[in-house]
């Protein structure tokens, strides 16, 4: 079984200001966490799925350790760039199995690693929250994270509560990645997804998993998917779009138009452009009702 999309990390260079566009345009976005080695976040959570928003708060905590390396050193980078979508993190039911599978395949870029901190419920009571991360590493994306996360007390952070927006926003369609050559990724993402056959289109190739697709496509094709223009692949490929299911698109309009965002329609989607929503491309399509 293949492993399915868990969370993306949106990086963002205001905190803030990032979660108020994610409430105006519809969506329920949790307070502000802290790590230790300086990041902090904003949840938007779906159904078995969640948007990481987050920003390096603090770069004098960043240590030698691997989450400071690997994930708070790596989103300033990035940063430093461009605003965006910057890791991809499938679920994991057993990270350890996991890191020894990217070990054989090659592709490891950590040894299973593991935090906690507190959470908090809707009613403002504090709960454990724990998860054990690995690492893998594309050598042809370097502009883009991956890893699998593995949570020990799920009943601790998933709450239905948190998953109701005004927008209607229901769940996962899938994510996007742009590349120059979809296939030169073939082999990492078959060994990260857990998957061996991958489909194979004029567009790219894709994963179907039990939460939404991940595509990679070329710049042509993202383009006549979303009606924007793809970024600049030429180094890396690039994690760009997130696609949401809604069973009420006029509904998300409403919010997007409340909310004062810019958007377009197009085959039947709305879609909020990069120069919008920080870096990133927000895709809304219809679900069934």
């Amino acid at each position: 079984m293949s492993r399915a999309p868990d969370h993306i990390v949106h990086a963002v260079r205001g905190l803030d200001q990032a979660a108020d566009f994610y409430r105006r345009i519809g969506f329920t976005v949790g307070a502000r966490n802290r790590h230790p080695w300086g990041t902090h976040n904003c949840i938007v959570q779906l159904p078995g799925f969640f948007i990481e928003i987050l920003t390096l708060a603090e770069p004098d905590k960043l240590g030698d350790d691997g989450f400071s390396r690997l994930f708070g050193r790596f989103n300033g980078d990035f940063l430093k760039e461009r605003e965006g979508f910057s890791v991809l993190l499938l679920e994991s039911r057993d990270a350890a199995r996991d890191e020894k599978a990217f070990r054989e395949h090659g592709i490891a870029a950590s040894e299973v690693m593991r935090f906690e901190r507190e959470g908090k419920r809707p009613d403002g009571s504090a709960v454990k929250l724990a998860f054990s991360l690995a690492f893998a590493r594309d050598p042809l994306a370097p502009a883009a994270g991956f890893a699998v996360c593995q949570h020990h007390f799920p009943e601790n952070f998933w709450n239905p509560a948190f998953q109701k927006h005004a927008n209607g926003a229901a769940g996962l369609a899938g994510v996007v990645f742009v590349a120059e050559n979809p296939t030169d990724h073939h082999i990492f993402m078959s060994a990260f997804t857990g998957e061996r056959e991958l489909q194979s289109t004029s567009s790219g190739i894709s994963v179907a998993t039990q939460r939404g697709d991940i595509q990679i496509m070329d710049p042509v094709a993202f383009r006549a998917h979303f009606g924007i223009d793809a970024p600049d692949v030429a180094n890396s490929m690039r994690l760009c779009a997130l696609r949401f299911t809604a069973p009420d698109l006029d509904r998300v309009e409403a919010s997007l138009q409340s909310g004062g965002a810019a958007y377009l329609s197009h085959m039947g989607r709305l879609i909020v452009a990069p120069a919008d929503a920080m870096g990133a491309t927000l895709v809304f399509e219809q679900s069934a009702r």
